[in-house]
């Protein structure tokens, strides 16, 4: 498709467009199955009065306020918190800390938190925050003032508690953040709540967190595309030989938090990873990148710009070599209508949010390059949060105490989010 004959939408307007193409089938399961008192007129018109009312965030809120940087000076902040349903509380999704963030990219990230939590099962509302910052740019101490005032705007507009609404990780934060925002809220507004520190998820161990919540999304990535690869009729369909992971090539772009949880699973699965893009180069070994080395190397050099165990190439055209999966794990609409033609992947894995805009996906439809969708696919992360969310509120003794059962109903809650197949 020629980048002439299609305007890209913005992000929450690809997500709505989405959304709209989705909702006659979802009208037809309801108008089977739900519960209504009345004429089947009334309840048509009640099913669609759900479906619009899904088409917009409930609330956003708009934050600015000032902070004191080291040398003295202040600088104002923005930032923002949109909650796209209330349809169960609490609502739940990150916060991200970018110097590019917008409005609109956070109700977008938020409306598709309310779609990947009904895909999982899991009872949350959709919401996501943005902060508009560059975490490089500022010192550990001008970080923790940026958390720690945030929190506290939240708190003033009740948009976080453990009932409410509940942030956790996202792209720019980490476990860290999450410590400040909880010691904030239970010194604060939370104080004499003995649930506070489940306002969030994502926190350290030793501050309620939980084991394994930092590598939840990439292992979940790496479950979704083996459950994918071994099932021979989907292998079928998009030109694989065979099925299952062993020996498939795969370029993976990003090596964040997904990308490189992700990378360390599929690796040792047997996949080869004979491609990798990050924001500043881009790397290539048809022998297949080694995951322990990349990550020491990048723990050294704070990147891994000048790997010297791979070919460096130009990132835009590593993304449309030759592979069997490519897996897109850094930002939003990757493939667009522009670029859409030039992928030779036969998989698509959307390891980040809306990495494929609407527009491309009917594309690669058409050519048999087959899509494994983020609400799927990244679901990880909040299935795991919600773990720990109810460990919090059940004030249980992490690796102390274990309630009857749990391992069973956890694993059920596994299997149900990776249970899915292409039909």
């Amino acid at each position: 498709m020629a980048h002439n004959e299609t305007i890209e939408p913005s992000f929450h307007e690809m997500v709505q467009m989405f959304a709209k193409e989705a909702v006659p089938h979802v009208q037809k399961k309801l108008l089977a199955e739900l519960p209504f008192k009345g004429s089947l007129t009334e309840k048509e018109h009640h099913i669609k009065g759900i479906m619009m009312s899904m088409e917009q965030c409930d609330d956003v809120l708009e934050f600015n306020f000032p902070i004191k940087l080291d040398n003295g000076e202040f600088e104002m902040i923005q930032g923002w918190r949109a909650q796209h349903s209330h349809h169960v509380k609490p609502c739940k999704g990150g916060i991200r800390f970018a110097s590019d963030v917008n409005m609109n990219e956070v109700k977008a990230l938020a409306s598709l938190m309310t779609y990947k939590c009904s895909v999982v099962d899991v009872p949350y509302g959709g919401a996501k925050a943005g902060v508009k910052v560059d975490p490089t740019k500022y010192s550990l101490g001008e970080l923790e003032r940026i958390c720690r005032r945030f929190a506290l705007e939240l708190a003033k507009k009740n948009f976080i508690g453990p009932t409410t609404d509940v942030p956790a990780p996202d792209v720019g934060t980490g476990e860290k953040e999450m410590a400040w925002i909880a010691d904030t809220y239970a010194n604060t507004v939370g104080l004499g709540d003995i649930n506070a520190l489940s306002c969030v998820t994502g926190k350290p161990v030793q501050y309620g967190g939980v084991e394994g919540r930092s590598a939840a999304t990439g292992l979940g990535l790496f479950f979704g595309v083996s459950n994918f690869l071994n099932s021979e009729k989907n292998c079928k369909a998009c030109g694989l030989d065979k099925p299952g992971i062993a020996g498939k090539t795969i370029i993976i772009q990003g090596f964040g938090n997904v990308g490189s949880y992700a990378f360390r699973f599929l690796q040792e699965g047997g996949a080869k990873i004979i491609g990798l893009i990050e924001i500043d180069t881009a790397l290539y070994d048809a022998s297949g990148l080694d995951c322990k080395e990349l990550i020491e190397y990048r723990n050294a050099h704070g990147g891994v710009k000048g790997f010297p165990g791979a070919k460096e190439v130009d990132r835009k055209e590593l993304m449309y070599h030759e592979c069997d999966v490519l897996i897109c794990a850094a930002l939003q609409k990757q493939i667009t209508a522009e670029n859409v033609d030039k992928i030779k992947a036969k998989v698509i894995a959307e390891g980040a949010n809306g990495p494929t805009t609407f527009y491309a996906h009917k594309q690669l439809l058409k050519r048999n390059i087959m899509v494994i969708p983020d609400l799927y696919l990244n679901s990880g992360g909040v299935t795991v949060s919600y773990f720990e969310w109810l460990k919090n509120l059940n004030h249980v003794s992490f690796g102390r105490l274990n309630f009857k059962h749990e391992k069973e109903n956890a694993m059920c809650l596994l299997r149900k989010s990776t249970d899915w197949v292409v039909v």
